[in-house]
């Protein structure tokens, strides 16, 4: 007997041996089989779909679930286009939260909105006494006040308060991090937010350390929740490149560092694992901090690297020794650069041919630059909703030229480099569909085209979105598509994708989400 039937649907398998099929059967949270395999079965639940379309679960191949949740609890400034608007929301934030002394978060900060970046003098205003930290929506950045300067090193540089990449990093050590427990309620309601949107697996793009780390314990956190049972979709963890030490080891065991124990890529369970090494390389668009080969435009800023070149490639080459799949942030093209460097001369030492190693944004790639994509097998993890949000901005600091090389689709592709879609949420908007929607259209928000012959199909975007997510986290055999004996994740959605007009894609009703064989949703609503 079967748990569950659905049946009299329209469900895009996206397994090329059983494209599509109208019944799937589900036991014990696997698919068991679709159509005539099923449709004579006894079930205990039968669900009539009435000819709505079931795909794959979304994969969500980068994401930041702690920052998310954080941020659904937390003032933000966002959409402030005028300093003293920014100002009143801080003071309110300010007066509200603790007692003179205390740390206040405030969130949602765009420099771009307001034309220059806040001072600190500034910020000295309205902060009552406390100390405060208005976090950049990049991720990449801050503000801080005087009471926060005060605490940091001298030879850590500000633009009047402003903190970008490693100075950041600096400003955020100053605190006790979040409690286990915080992190863990800040990741469930992120994960909530996902499942309403498709998405039943998600890749945690770094934790432990780097800019976005929660606590030097977070795994911890990840490991509450699926203690108690609250860990409502699948997740895989990326360790942040600077948790690894230095550790001594055999010659022949390819550990220089590592995480204690030696723990890498692939340990876990279905539920909760341990995916890439995330290194940081650069910085980011938004704030100006992304490395480029050539100037931003109209400007003689080229950007940054996280960090000494010569140090980058040694972390880079030593996490491939090691074992790890590695998973680059590197948005610019002199980052992306540095990151194919290395990576040959890894492969060169210690030929790992499956070693996987993606690219997370590659937000701007040179057309010199992707066949050294393919001939590495490097995956290009992609945000198509960037350009949705700020291809306006980003088509002009980058130029006419190269605004066609951003978050490419169809160059990757006819390359042979697998195209995996994600979010970076919450920098933008998270769902896939509106991913989906993007990467066919190629228009930002404002309806200008952004590199439109970097346009791809619906089908082909749905598949960066599912079989090759899938592939990126090493979850092939279990995730993907809707192929018997894989796991009955899957979302059921209001329109088939495929057949509404391009511009309905991301508008399409998400009815409902399964994970292991049950709605993870609202419960009863089909």
């Amino acid at each position: 007997m079967l748990c569950t039937r659905l049946t009299n649907a329209n469900i895009l398998t996206m397994d090329p041996d059983h494209p599509v099929a109208h019944d799937l059967g589900i036991w014990r949270g696997r698919i068991v089989g679709l159509d005539e395999a099923v449709t004579s079965l006894p079930a205990r639940e039968v669900v009539d779909l009435g000819g709505a379309t079931v795909l794959p679960g979304f994969i969500d191949s980068h994401v930041h679930l702690a920052w998310t949740g954080f941020k659904q609890r937390v003032p933000s400034v966002a959409p402030c286009e005028r300093v003293e608007d920014v100002l009143a929301v801080v003071a309110e934030a300010t007066s509200r939260t603790g007692a003179p002394g205390d740390w206040v978060d405030v969130m949602g900060y765009d420099q771009r909105a307001l034309g220059r970046h806040l001072t600190a003098a500034e910020l000295d205003t309205v902060c009552h006494g406390r100390k405060v930290l208005l976090m950049h929506d990049s991720g990449h950045g801050c503000v801080v006040n005087s009471a926060v300067l005060a605490l940091l090193p001298a030879d850590v540089p500000h633009l009047e308060g402003f903190l970008a990449e490693s100075a950041m990093a600096a400003a955020r050590r100053l605190r006790l991090p979040y409690a286990q427990s915080e992190i863990a309620d800040a990741v469930e309601r992120a994960a909530r937010t996902c499942l309403a949107e498709g998405v039943t697996a998600v890749a945690e793009a770094g934790i432990g350390g780097g800019l976005l780390g929660n606590s030097p314990v977070e795994l911890g956190a990840y490991q509450l929740l699926r203690d108690q049972s609250r860990l409502p979709l699948r997740v895989q963890l990326m360790a942040a490149g600077d948790t690894l030490g230095p550790r001594a080891a055999h010659r022949e065991d390819g550990f220089t560092r590592a995480l204690d124990l030696g723990v890498r890529t692939g340990f876990g369970d279905d539920w909760l694992s341990l995916g890439a090494l995330k290194i940081y390389t650069d910085g980011g668009m938004m704030a100006r901090t992304a490395a480029l080969t050539a100037p931003y435009e109209g400007t003689d800023d080229a950007g940054q690297l996280q960090d000494d070149p010569k140090r980058l490639t040694r972390l880079i080459v030593d996490g491939h020794l090691a074992g790890w799949q590695l998973a680059f942030h590197a948005i610019g093209d002199r980052a992306a650069d540095l990151a194919l460097d290395a990576l040959e001369r890894a492969q060169r030492l210690r030929p790992r041919p499956d070693a996987r190693h993606r690219i997370e944004h590659a937000g701007l790639i040179r057309p010199d630059q992707l066949p050294r994509f393919a001939g590495l097998g490097v995956s290009a993890v992609v945000q198509p909703t960037f350009l949705y949000s700020f291809g306006d901005d980003y088509a002009r600091v980058m130029g006419e030229e190269r605004a066609s090389w951003m978050y490419r689709g169809r160059g990757f592709l006819d390359h042979g480099v697998t195209l995996v879609g994600s979010s970076d949420r919450p920098v933008t908007d998270g769902a896939p569909l509106r991913g989906v929607q993007f990467m066919v259209e190629r228009a930002s928000a404002s309806g200008r085209p952004v590199g439109p012959r970097e346009a791809i199909t619906v089908e082909e975007a749905l598949h960066a979105y599912t079989v090759a997510g899938a592939y990126a986290c090493r979850w092939e055999d279990s995730a993907g598509s809707l192929t018997p004996g894989k796991r009955a994740d899957l979302v059921v959605l209001g329109d088939d994708p495929r057949r509404v007009d391009r511009s309905r894609i991301g508008g399409i009703e998400v009815v409902a989400t399964y994970v292991d064989g049950h709605e993870a949703t609202e419960a009863g609503k089909l």
